[in-house]
Formats: C-alpha cells, structure tokens, sequence
C-alpha cells in the first residue's frame, strides 16, 4: 500500500519513528509521528551516562531496522564506556517518518526530512502495594538544542523501587577503582570488568577507574594511599637537630683541647720534650689539627656557594699538612738516628731544612690537585630528591667525584708512606721513640678512613655528611691523643721526666 501511494504521490502519517529508506522519492512522501530513533538511543546513551550505568544487556530482534544499532550505535556506547553482555532476540516494532500539524495536544512540527520535531519525556513509574502506578515526569531529552541534546534530569524527585532499597541502583560489572589505584583488564572479560590493583611506590592516581598512575612531580612524594602528591620536607644537616649539634659541640670541644694543647707546648717551650724532633713542626701539627676540627663547621648548616666550595678543598689541604707533618716528625727521626752512628755523612740532610721540604711539597701537591679541581668541576650547592622518599636534602654536589677521590687518594698515600715510616722506626732507642706513638696515630688514622670509603658510598643525604664530619674529628681526635696527650701528661704531672738526662736514656 505504501509503494502504491507513494507513486501517486499521497503524503502518509506513520505513527513510529524514522527509519532508513532505500527509494529517496518513495520516502519524500513519509512523515514519521515520531522523533528520529537514533536520537532517542543518543539520549539513552545520556540518561546511562548520568547514572553510572555501564554495565548493560541489550535485547534486540534480528530484523533489519535494529541492524544499524547493533552495528553503529553500540560502538558508540562502548566508546563511551558502557559495555553490554546478553543478547537475546523478541519482537520488535518497526521505525517511522513523517511532517507537521497543530493538534489538541499543541504545536507538533516535523523538519526537512519529515521526521517530527520534539523530544522524550523521562518518566518515573511509582508502583504502589495496591498496583496502582503514578507517572512522574523527572526529566527531558531536548533534540532541538543549539548544542546538538539537550539532557535534562531531578534526580531528587525520582523514586526508586523498594528492590534497590530506595537509592539508585548500580549497573557496573565491579566496583569503581577508587583513587590510589588503577584498572587491570581481566582477560576473556569485557573491558568494563577488571580488577583494582594498588599505584606501585613513587606513583598516585588522583581520579577513580584510571588505567594507568603517574610519578609526582619533583620536590614531591606520594601519601601512604597513593592519591594526592605531598611537598617533600626540605632538610639538611643543621646546628638545630641532634645530630648536627652533636658534631658541631663536639668539633669546638676538640679545637678548645687542642688550642690548649698548644698553650702548654708554647709555654714549655724551652723543655727538652716540647724541643724533641722540631718544635716548629709540632706548632705546625696542632695548628693543622686545630684547623681540621674547625673545618668541619663547614660541613654543618644549608649549603651555600662558598661553603660548598672550600669544604672539601680546606679539608683536604688541612689533613695533608697534618700528614705530612707527621711524615716529616718521622723522617727527622730516623735520619737524625743514623746520622749519629759514626762515619754517617747525613748531618747535611738534617735540621729545619727536611721537616719543611717536606710538608712544603706535600702541601703544594694537594693545593695543586684542589687547584685543579676547582678550575674544571668546582662544587656547588644542589638537592638531592631520590635518595629519601619524603626529604628533599640539600647538599654540596662535589662536581667531580673523581678528584674528590683524588685527594682523598692523595692523603691516603700520605698517610700509608708515614705510617711505614713510623712502623720501621717504632724500635729505635727511647730518646727517639716518638715513632711509636706516631706508629698508633697512623694505625688508627688508616682504620678509620679505610672504614669511611664504603660507609659513605652506602649512606645518602646529610648522613653522608655525617660520616665525613666524624671521620675526620675521630682521625684528628686519635693523632692529637697518641702524639701529644702523653707529652702534655710529661709536662704537666712528671716534670722530672721532662729533662735531657731522661730523653737520651736507652733501652737497657
């Protein structure tokens, strides 16, 4: 019948929504009573959207019309993130098309292509214990809108059966993944359904069902449930926490020691055991001590420019004139030894002119190599944001690793060259035994830098500061014990040993 008034050009009302048509004159003729079902489905797409509803089965007949849902309106869903599960097939009505007219009801116009202009209704049925129903309009889908739909809803009016307890159902294949985690797909499983795994240490995710979580950015750290980012605690070795007051009282107790030490050798300056082995070089030795425990203050506090720079450098410089000190306090002995033995044609070689070669050219060898380091990869202040999860410590970045190995090389050598000195002159006649204690010194000078090596390569942040600062006051705390603590014991409590007769006693 369609076909047949079609050819005589009869305009038809369908009471249905529009359909596609292959015969475009045929179909000029139609005027569907009925928005177009394809805006209708766009509009259920908003209403599923809205809920949270993305978990759905879908019922369709395998008729031609619905064709085009199955194959172009689910993709749209699924790219929205609404899956479907079951399929079952019923009959269903056919689609329509048609123009416009006013009728009891109001205006009802149809646009260019005969299909009625309008919208839905979303409609709320209340279902009362008697049977009775109440039709409660909660919303409205506007295919008009200058924005393409128009999406309307109260949510607050809407009565939702006794079944889901009064409160809006969910329609989800699991629950959502909260903040703090992320989506894992679950293989042979639709992509809506997937299980919840926690962010991994060092990540966040900040929104629910993320697939995948994110580093915060620098400075920052992940809280205990991987959900916001928190501003790393910016920390350093300061004079106001324990530990930094520990070393820092510690390192001006020391200096006071040795400054007093030094003012019991210069006000016994003229005794024969303060005169023993060069006076000037154990002068030189407690001013370098004294110096080495000071240059530790430099290591406590924020990093600056200045300090960053002489740090390291002053340390290094300081520890090889103690070294080399020692090392010259050492060789005087042993060649003022053998220079008495009869015959000996070494008296050339003794005196002021050897102990200061000595620390002269070891100490200009390491200002050289500081020198140098500070001409190519000077240090400079720098935080270190990996090494502690929620600190951000500030600390001198060294420049160059190597020449900080370097020096700390170079007094290695120093210190192993004195030490075997020393050993080899521990047993000379007791007029000359300085070498023994010198001997300990180095023992336990060599023990504690072996030991600081691999303890400061396992230790990060202002700890690393920490383990430097103590050894260098437990190496300098053992040269200035050994060395003079049993001289100042002399001169003060056994004056009667401080005397030339006693020095130039032999072993027996």
């Amino acid at each position: 019948m369609a076909c047949i008034l079609g050819i005589y050009k009869i305009a038809q009302l369908t009471y249905s929504s529009a359909t596609e048509r292959n015969d475009k004159n045929e179909a000029a003729f139609f005027h569907w009573m009925f928005p177009n079902g394809n805006k209708q489905y766009l509009g259920l797409l908003q209403l599923l959207l809205h809920f949270s509803w993305i978990w759905i089965g879908v019922i369709y007949d395998e008729v031609e019309s619905l064709e085009k849902f199955v194959m172009e309106l689910l993709p749209l869903f699924s790219q929205n993130g609404i899956c479907t599960d079951i399929i079952e097939k019923i009959p269903i009505s056919h689609y329509l098309r048609s123009w416009s007219f006013n009728n009891s009801a109001g205006e009802f116009s149809f646009d260019q292509n005969g299909e009625a202009v309008g919208g839905y209704d979303i409609v709320n049925w209340v279902t009362f214990p008697n049977l009775s129903f109440l039709r409660i309009k909660v919303g409205h889908i506007d295919l008009q809108a200058s924005t393409g739909i128009s999406f309307t809803i109260d949510e607050d009016i809407i009565e939702w059966p006794g079944i889901f307890n009064k409160i809006r159902p969910l329609s989800l294949c699991n629950s959502h993944c909260s903040p703090g985690y992320r989506r894992v797909e679950v293989e042979g499983q639709p992509y809506c359904c997937y299980d919840c795994l926690r962010c991994p240490e060092g990540e966040i995710s900040t929104q629910t069902d993320m697939n995948s979580c994110f580093q915060c950015q620098t400075g920052y750290y992940p809280n205990k449930n991987h959900n916001i980012c928190l501003r790393k605690v910016i920390t350093f070795l300061s004079y106001e926490e324990p530990l930094g007051i520990g070393l820092a009282t510690s390192a001006v107790a020391l200096s006071f020691i040795t400054a007093l030490v030094l003012a019991i050798f210069v006000k016994y300056r003229n005794t024969p055991i303060v005169k023993v082995n060069n006076r000037m070089l154990s002068y030189t030795l407690l001013i370098s001590l004294l110096l080495s425990f000071l240059c530790t203050l430099l290591f406590i506090g924020q990093p600056r420019r200045m300090t960053c720079l002489l740090r390291q450098t002053a340390f290094g410089i300081v520890f090889s004139v103690v070294i080399s000190c020692l090392l010259a306090k050492t060789t005087t002995v042993v060649m003022a030894f053998m220079a008495n033995k009869p015959g000996s044609t070494m008296n050339k070689w003794m005196g002021k002119r050897l102990a200061t070669s000595i620390v002269l050219s070891c100490s200009f060898t390491q200002a050289m190599i500081c020198t140098l380091w500070l001409a190519t990869s000077p240090p400079f202040p720098d935080s270190d944001t990996e090494s502690d999860t929620q600190n951000s410590v500030l600390q001198c970045n060294e420049g160059s690793d190597f020449m900080f190995y370097c020096v700390l090389g170079f007094m290695g050598f120093l210190a192993i060259i004195s030490f075997t000195v020393a050993f080899l002159a521990r047993k000379l006649p007791d007029s000359f035994n300085e070498a023994k204690f010198i001997t300990f010194s180095m023992l336990l000078f060599c023990s504690v830098w072996l030991t600081f090596v691999p303890t400061y390569l396992s230790t990060k942040g202002k700890y690393m500061v920490a383990v430097e600062i103590f050894s260098i006051l437990a190496s300098s705390a053992g040269l200035l014990g050994f060395i003079f603590f049993p001289k100042c014991y002399i001169v003060l409590f056994r004056p009667e040993q401080n005397k030339r007769e006693q020095l130039m006693k032999r072993k027996g």
